[in-house]
């Protein structure tokens, strides 16, 4: 009997079914990783964008007249806490590339600043409210640049 046709089946059969496999698990990585990437846009998206709803926010609220500083201080901070920023910091903890969480982190912390200051009692405009604006603006400047890096898009030539 001759093995040669039924060997070269074989090995025919267990290159198809190789090739087969192989090209299924590099479909599977690529949509996991398109997938992965769909999840941080998303994340990084509701994130900056409750970041930048809070300091609305806690603005409006500086910006209004209250009847005492305890007043003041309660209004800022559940201004902070109604936008659900809380929930975002929360996904991007868990979602996001090490350096973006980090970058995000202090801009949470920026902002914070900013709402402790405003709730006891700093005025919106005043001199002593510059240096905090300019600290949250850097601070996200330098986290919307990670995270567009981190989504594979370009640089802004204006920020």
């Amino acid at each position: 009997m001759d093995w040669m046709p039924l060997l070269s089946t074989l090995t025919g059969a267990v290159i198809g079914i190789a090739a087969t496999l192989i090209a299924d698990r590099n479909r599977w990585r690529r949509e996991e990783a398109r997938h992965a990437l769909e999840a941080r846009r998303e994340v990084y998206t509701e994130y900056v964008s409750a970041l930048k709803a809070a300091g609305e926010e806690i603005r409006a609220v500086a910006l209004g007249d209250h009847l005492s500083e305890s007043a003041r201080d309660a209004a800022v901070r559940e201004a902070f806490r109604r936008t659900g920023l809380y929930t975002a910091s929360e996904r991007l903890w868990l979602m996001g590339a090490p350096h973006v969480v980090a970058a995000g982190n202090e801009a949470f912390h920026s902002l914070r600043r900013l709402r402790d200051a405003y709730a006891r009692g700093l005025s919106v405009g005043s001199d002593d409210d510059a240096p905090l604006i300019a600290q949250r603006r850097a601070a996200m400047a330098r986290m919307r640049r990670l995270m567009r890096e981190d989504l594979g898009v370009g640089p802004l030539d204006f920020e």
